[in-house]
């Protein structure tokens, strides 16, 4: 069974499907055990950094002073993503159970699923869930509650959720969730879980069937599946469940359908903090390792791809753009870094910018991180120091005379699906979003 697999409209349906026998053999073991059965499966952190879950569920439990707590992360935000807002609404049953596994594994006194105000599907799905499965005692022994915070990027970010969840706008905190938690106060640190939708809805499919379920595919090193989304220039957006290891050319041409009639392959955007892929980079595994081996990254797992009528320098800007407006200003690097590389894409693009612009806009891109593992300055320095790398002569050619590539450019910033169309619908009003949010009364 697959995480996609079955789409219960009720607690009944679900656990007619064998939902909540997860949770019910978590509670009958010590929660130590639960640990080793998610480590010894191999799961890996779905929400960008593939981090192994058994490993950060341990940490919490075993360091730190004081309360602990459990956090799903559904601020979903990345541009071409749709996977955790799909696995939301079809089936919040399951990754509730895997929010109730890890809050009882860890310790936590008190766990909470964050979603974005804006998200209102994901919002009743959960909340109608939450109230069916307290209403039948199947959450176990932690209470959780549901948190909506802001359409911001920072809000998915693990430390940003956390200032929401405390009732504050999400600036990211320098100290990780397991070192500074919920509401720490020296000397206690509160160490926080902070998990992926996607990493929990496959928590309670292990405890039930055990660790062989997740290693039953993918690979040695990135067993399971994962839930990917491709959107942009192919024939058929959407969101498509793959063992990981599965090549991106299956994804892009027999899932998608490949680009339109009469067009080629450009560039592949894995989401905006990991750098580009070529089409020569097609046959490339879709897992965690061999993604970060070519220098890119699986990320979120969502793909944008650009055929050959697309413009590289518009798609840069786009990119960049989302990365200044939705910073948060706390470090001038990344705040004046991205800002900087976004006005120099758009002279590049208005086609009077020289090769000295250029130059600036790879060490501003070099430069607009401040060493802080934060997604917005990684993102920048990465896909748009990549982008004018690969496209070099594109973007030189560009920057002295009239783009060859008129056409305008979606942002890839998913806010819905058109299930009569088949398409995804984009955030076009992103546009024109203002990039000093912080300021806001």
């Amino acid at each position: 069974m697959s995480l996609l697999d079955v789409t219960p409209r009720s607690l009944d349906e679900y656990v007619a499907t064998g939902g909540g026998r997860g949770l019910e053999v978590a509670l009958g073991a010590n929660p130590d055990a639960v640990i080793e059965e998610v480590a010894k499966s191999g799961l890996r952190g779905r929400g960008g950094a593939g981090f192994p879950t058994g490993d950060k569920w341990r940490s919490i439990r075993s360091t730190g002073t004081g309360a602990r707590f459990a956090v799903c992360n559904g601020a979903e935000g990345e541009p071409a993503t749709f996977k955790d807002r799909t696995l939301l609404r079809t089936n919040p049953y399951q990754v509730l159970e895997g929010l109730a596994i890890a809050a009882y594994a860890v310790g936590a006194e008190r766990a909470y699923v964050g979603v974005k105000e804006a998200f209102s599907q994901e919002t009743q799905a959960v909340r109608r869930a939450i109230e069916e499965m307290e209403q039948a005692g199947a959450l176990g022994p932690t209470p959780i509650e549901l948190v909506l915070g802001p359409d911001l990027y920072l809000f998915g970010e693990e430390t940003g959720l956390e200032e929401v969840i405390e009732g504050r706008l999400p600036f990211p905190r320098i100290a990780r969730p397991f070192m500074f938690g919920l509401f720490a106060q020296p000397p206690d640190d509160n160490p926080t879980l902070v998990n992926n939708v996607e990493t929990l809805a496959n928590v309670a499919h292990i405890l039930a069937d055990g660790p062989d379920w997740l290693r039953s595919t993918g690979t040695d090193r990135s067993p399971g599946t994962m839930v990917f989304t491709v959107c942009g220039d192919v024939r058929r957006d959407g969101v498509f469940e793959l063992p990981l290891g599965t090549p991106l050319r299956h994804l892009v041409e027999d899932r998608a359908g490949g680009p339109p009639e009469g067009r080629s392959l450009k560039a592949i955007f894995p989401g905006a903090s990991n750098t580009v892929l070529a089409p020569s980079e097609l046959d490339l595994p879709m897992d965690f390792d061999s993604m970060r081996e070519v220098g890119s990254g699986l990320g979120a797992a969502g793909f944008a791809v650009f055929d050959d009528s697309a413009c590289m320098v518009k798609a840069a800007r786009l990119y960049s753009r989302f990365l200044y407006v939705e910073s948060c200003g706390q470090c001038p690097a990344c705040k004046f870094g991205t800002g900087e590389v976004t006005k120099l894409l758009a002279k590049v693009e208005s086609e009077g910018a020289s090769d000295q612009d250029l130059e600036s806009i790879l060490v501003r891109a070099r430069g607009s991180t401040d060493g802080q593992k934060c997604a917005l300055p990684t993102g920048e320095s990465l896909l748009i120091q990549s982008v004018v790398q690969v496209f070099t002569e594109e973007f030189t050619s560009h920057a002295g005379g009239a783009c060859p590539f008129p056409r305008e450019l979606p942002f890839h910033k998913i806010v819905d699906w058109d299930a009569e169309a088949g398409r995804f619908l984009y955030d076009e009003a992103y546009a024109s979003k203002r990039s000093d949010w912080t300021y806001d009364s």
